[in-house]
């Protein structure tokens, strides 16, 4: 599996080769900066892109521009943020699309090796990996006339988990329920946000991409 990885700090960003390296990725591009972070991502177009927020020249948001852009000419390149800052409106505008996989981690709150792992193998497979506070500040309250209104607090507690990319299993073991119960919740979800019964876990990924991306 190729990786693109964008990070400035040379020491990070090492380590995380070397991360990625020891889990039999392959490290297609590691940059330092927007520009080349953009060339990476058109020209070798590798199956994630492991993207850091604020990168030079200027240090605001060329790694989020970077992959916007990438995403507009590679429809679906999957795309895990990895970055200590949570930029609201480019992360909602990559969120957008609804196709390929999407992640957005904080560097402060990834604990272990096997949690990042997960997340960069999760993206790259289509899936979401969404860290619960940036989930927070993403989640725009709806009025009760749009459909993300009609849901219940324990079906909006259902979708959050989901949001992180936490299986039916998962969610149940977090909140102490049977999984039948939260399969419920689920089915409930999609009816509510008008999702067409699939043989996969598309729905899953547009329910979470409608559930940060209110507005």
């Amino acid at each position: 599996m190729r990786v693109v990885l964008a990070e400035d700090l040379f020491l990070l960003r090492d380590g995380l080769v070397r991360l990625l390296e020891a889990y039999d990725f392959e490290i297609a591009a590691a940059v330092d900066n927007g520009p080349e972070l953009s060339r990476a991502l058109l020209t070798i177009k590798p199956d994630v892109a492991v993207v850091d927020v604020r990168l030079p020249p200027t240090f605001t948001d060329e790694g989020l521009q970077a992959a916007l852009q990438a995403r507009r000419e590679v429809p679906g390149l999957p795309v895990l943020v990895l970055s200590q800052h949570v930029e609201q409106l480019y992360a909602r505008e990559l969120l957008a699309d609804g196709s390929g996989g999407i992640g957005y981690l904080l560097k402060d709150r990834v604990f272990d090796a096997d949690q990042f792992i997960d997340a960069v193998r999760r993206v790259a497979s289509g899936g979401t990996a969404m860290d619960p506070q940036v989930i927070s500040q993403l989640l725009v309250r709806k009025s009760r006339d749009e459909p993300l209104g009609d849901l219940t607090p324990r079906e909006r507690e259902v979708l959050s988990l989901m949001a992180e990319g936490r299986s039916n299993q998962a969610i149940a073991q977090r909140l102490v329920v049977t999984e039948r119960a939260i399969a419920k919740h689920t089915s409930n979800i999609f009816l509510k946000l008008d999702l067409p019964v699939s043989d996969d876990d598309n729905r899953r990924v547009l329910a979470v991409l409608a559930y940060l991306n209110g507005s």
